[in-house]
């Protein structure tokens, strides 16, 4: 018969060179990243079942250069060319739509959060779906076991990525971070032809409300100032009337446009105090990075959330963008916080 401590030692068998805490688009582009960097010890921890039932499921698509600060406009300046060429450096297809300047292109998520993962699994990362991170312990020396549901890990790197849920994972040692999740719905319309399918993505910047084609009809999004921060992933049916409001205000033609309530979708924003993501290392906790808090932007700066990640885990620098230190977890404490306008 077996000891209970061989279990114990047989479970202490999982290790890591990287521990990637969350498997939607920015985890995914992470992985892939450093996979094709040449680091092939990379484990992506997903708590569902798929990928993708986090906010990247539930994402807009939109992709944009157009911002208020100099690191978000310059991660999208890596990030547009990226997905323009996506099928061709992944292998996969991003459903990337060039729409004009009002907003510059879409992409679908879930396709381009497969293609990260796909790639970086054939460069030898590992993905464990339906298990759940339960704690993180850190040892003298700098290494960490991340205990989850399916046995402990050890690793000498360990990423935050868990999206709206990334608050709790930094709790597990002692990181106070100051992310909310905040619920944003979005309404797909019936079938639509008194409005050009051909238009771009069109954004009122007064008072936030866009939409795009989408299929025969359009897709509406707008961000309800009155919303506060939760745990809210059920539609509510009363944002029908709000924003066919403004959409009808923007667009004549849309006071006629139908919908219907059954299709309309609620996912979570991860929310930081200056609607900036926070990424990189923890001074003081070597080998924990962040990758939170993108604000509605993580599929936007995804690929180059990835390319940064990798370069400061592998690195301890990268020239994606000017100054990565502004988007620093430092920030909050000292007061530096960014200011960005351009938040949808």
């Amino acid at each position: 018969m077996l000891s209970k401590n061989f279990w114990v030692i047989f479970m202490e068998m999982h290790k890591a060179d990287v521990v990637i805490i969350g498997g939607g688009i920015v985890g995914s582009s992470i992985a892939w990243h450093l996979t094709h960097a040449g680091c092939k010890s990379v484990l992506v921890i997903e708590r569902e079942s798929a990928q993708g039932k986090g906010s990247t499921g539930k994402s807009m698509g939109g992709v944009r250069a157009q911002f208020a600060t100099p690191v978000n406009i310059q991660m999208s300046l890596y990030s547009i060319p990226f997905y323009a060429r996506f099928e061709e450096v992944v292998g996969n297809p991003a459903d990337y739509r060039a729409q004009g300047y009002l907003f510059l292109a879409t992409v679908d998520p879930y396709s381009v959060m497969n293609g990260f993962m796909a790639g970086a699994a054939e460069h030898g990362a590992t993905l464990w779906k339906k298990t759940e991170v339960t704690t993180i312990t850190r040892h003298h020396g700098g290494a960490y076991t991340v205990a989850t549901t399916r046995g402990p890990v050890n690793t000498s790197t360990v990423v935050n990525a868990a999206g709206a849920w990334s608050a709790q994972v930094a709790k597990f040692i002692g990181i106070d971070l100051p992310v909310e999740p905040l619920r944003r719905m979005l309404v797909p319309s019936e079938p639509f032809s008194d409005f050009p399918h051909s238009s771009p993505m069109v954004i009122d910047m007064s008072t936030g409300f866009h939409f795009r084609p989408e299929g025969r009809g359009f897709l509406l999004a707008w961000n309800d100032p009155e919303e506060r921060p939760g745990y809210k992933t059920e539609f509510e049916p009363s944002f029908i009337e709000k924003i066919l409001i403004h959409a009808a205000n923007r667009v004549p033609a849309f006071e006629n446009l139908p919908v219907n309530p059954k299709r309309a979708w609620a996912g979570l924003y991860e929310m930081t105090p200056d609607h900036h993501c926070v990424l990189g290392p923890v001074a003081g906790v070597p080998g924990f990075f962040l990758a939170n808090g993108f604000s509605g932007h993580g599929v936007m700066h995804s690929p180059a959330t990835g390319k940064i990640l990798a370069d400061l885990i592998l690195h301890g620098t990268t020239n994606v963008v000017d100054d990565v230190s502004v988007l620093g977890f430092g920030r909050f404490a000292s007061g530096k916080l960014l200011h960005e306008t351009a938040v949808l």
